[in-house]
């Protein structure tokens, strides 16, 4: 009977073959690349919308130097935030609280506070697929 003489391969030359190791390398790779792509993406959408909130607070701000009381600039900035958020990336309006108030420090400011609930950004979802 005929013997194929490639099927007698040697190990030591099977060791030194080297074809398809980019195949493994990458095999080995490709999941830490795609995880640190994926972290960097999520890094950059929560710092989008932290960025966002601060320049609503920003901007409710200046709208509420308008008002002439507490009562004045929490109006204005109820209203800067019913109709100007929608402009800002990764913010919801309806999810944000707002309040501005006379400083208890020194009466002659005003503080504006500003936060937002985070749950439903989109980072929370991109890793749900992973095991």
């Amino acid at each position: 009977m005929l013997q194929d003489p490639k099927s007698h391969v040697s190990w030591s030359r099977f060791r030194a073959d080297a074809v398809g190791t980019t195949a493994v390398e990458f095999a080995m790779l490709a999941p830490l690349f795609i995880l640190l792509l994926l972290g960097m993406v999520a890094y950059g959408i929560y710092f989008g919308a932290s960025h966002s909130v601060q320049q609503i607070a920003a901007d409710a701000a200046r709208t509420a130097i308008a008002g002439l009381n507490q009562t004045e600039r929490q109006a204005l900035v109820t209203d800067f935030i019913n109709h100007d958020v929608a402009g800002y990336p990764f913010v919801d309006a309806h999810k944000l609280t707002v309040d501005a108030k006379d400083s208890v420090i020194d009466g002659s400011q005003f503080v504006v506070s500003v936060s937002y609930d985070a749950r439903d950004l989109p980072i929370w979802n991109l890793l749900d697929s992973l095991p």
